[in-house]
């Protein structure tokens, strides 16, 4: 690596924890309660990834837009009694984390997810202080690939933009990444291809959560 890294900023779904499965079930109630026909749930790999009201609107057919903000209020009702039911982390990211922080990283979350649900989420996984800024989707902040959200925890940790290794799994974060000035690394385990994250800017692919930690022993001192 030719940059040294005090920080890393977590994309959520897709990259620390495998939700396809609960989004892609309350996206579809949400569509059979207003009489649209469901998706099979590997489609959602490339619906996600831009914000729950971007993922009803692609889910809904073309000429039934005008329905979109009922389908989110659907499907995140449904989501806030089901966000748990096959969820999981995915394998190796425990340790992941627990090596971090035992070498002095700062990390963080940053999700085009609702806040309250990125909140929630975290919170359930992880032990409360395991990251120093948790955000998701709020009101005023444009949401990913804008670099806003990413610069402003850079900031409010007091680590250069340049500092932080930015992971994920969309060609979303990946833009997100190099727009701030991160450096982007794409992961393989989420839910979009090698090939997507190369063309949207990732400098490094990694295909295990432990690849980080020989990626990262390989800055500068």
């Amino acid at each position: 690596m030719k940059q040294n890294v005090r920080a890393v900023l977590f994309d959520l779904d897709g990259t620390l924890a495998d939700t396809l499965a609960d989004l892609a079930n309350a996206t579809n109630a949400a569509l059979a309660a207003v009489g649209c026909p469901p998706h099979p749930r590997d489609k959602y790999r490339h619906l996600v990834g831009d914000g729950a009201r971007t993922l009803c609107a692609r889910a809904l057919p073309a000429d039934r837009q005008e329905l979109v903000d009922t389908v989110r209020e659907q499907m995140r009702a449904h989501y806030a009694a089901h966000c748990f039911d096959e969820t999981r982390l995915y394998v190796g990211i425990p340790e992941l984390i627990t090596a971090l922080r035992k070498q002095n990283y700062q990390l963080a979350v940053l999700s085009n997810k609702p806040d309250d649900f990125t909140q929630r989420m975290i919170a359930h996984y992880f032990p409360a202080g395991t990251f120093q800024v948790v955000r998701g989707q709020v009101a005023g902040t444009p949401l990913k690939p804008d670099p806003a959200a990413a610069l402003a925890i850079a900031r409010q940790l007091g680590i250069s933009a340049r500092e932080w290794l930015y992971l994920g799994d969309t060609n979303t974060d990946m833009q997100t990444a190099t727009a701030a000035g991160m450096m982007p690394v794409g992961v393989l385990w989420g839910f979009r291809e090698k090939a997507e994250l190369l063309a949207s800017g990732a400098t490094t692919i990694v295909a295990a959560a432990a690849d980080v930690l020989k990626l990262l022993a390989r800055r500068p001192a």
